[in-house]
């Protein structure tokens, strides 16, 4: 067995806001933490045009503005401090990146769609579709990987993951298809876009987390 085998891989740790502001590489985290949450509203505007079936939180989002004046990033950001009072029996510890998220990828979105029309042949949709699934786990696991604090979502996930004991990737799916059943109550749109990123965002985000997650020291951070 080699020394590089017996090395402990980073995990995520849970730290109140002001330890994870002085936790260490603080500049590399905001930066990684920002371009996260812009490219997975990103990600969502791409599902949006690709018109092919929207992400399984966007068809709750798509069904809430049919009853309320919002755009769909005005619902991203009003689902987002609604999902924070599910953190509270969890136990989460929210962070930087909690308010960012619950603020930046409803901006993300919206601007990107203001800027990104749909296009008219079906493969250059299913295009859009496919990359916004898999940019949405590069952002997922790029702003996790942070280490500022999950967002409203994902922290859902994680603490979920956390308390159960069951795997990011199992927690994540069962969520989608729970919000995407609400969603559907509330009149919002179910596609082939759907049923890809319900089934391939926990994998890919469960793949791709180890990679861009920053190792931190929590002992030294909490003291």
């Amino acid at each position: 067995m080699t020394l590089t085998s017996e090395l402990p891989r980073p995990a995520l740790v849970d730290l109140g806001p002001l330890a994870q502001l002085r936790a260490g590489r603080l500049p590399e985290r905001l930066v990684r933490l920002l371009v996260g949450l812009v490219l997975y509203g990103v990600s969502l505007a791409l599902m949006v045009r690709g018109d092919l079936g929207l992400a399984p939180w966007d068809v709750l989002h798509s069904g809430l503005i049919r009853h309320v004046p919002l755009t769909l990033g005005q619902a991203v950001v009003v689902m987002s401090f609604v999902v924070l009072l599910l953190w509270v029996p969890l136990r989460e510890m929210p962070g930087v990146g909690t308010v960012a998220n619950a603020l930046v990828v409803g901006f993300s979105a919206d601007a990107t769609l203001a800027v990104l029309d749909a296009p008219a042949p079906l493969v250059a949709r299913a295009g859009l579709m496919v990359g916004g699934v898999l940019l949405c786990g590069f952002a997922s696991a790029l702003y996790i990987g942070a280490q500022l604090g999950r967002g409203p979502r994902d922290g859902l996930m994680t603490g979920l993951a956390r308390r159960t004991g069951w795997s990011i990737r199992l927690v994540r799916t069962g969520l989608e298809v729970a919000v995407v059943l609400v969603g559907l109550t509330l009149g919002g749109v179910l596609g082939l876009g759907t049923v890809l990123y319900a089934l391939a965002i926990g994998p890919l985000t469960q793949l791709l987390l180890p990679v861009f997650l920053v190792d931190l020291d929590a002992h030294r951070a909490g003291h």
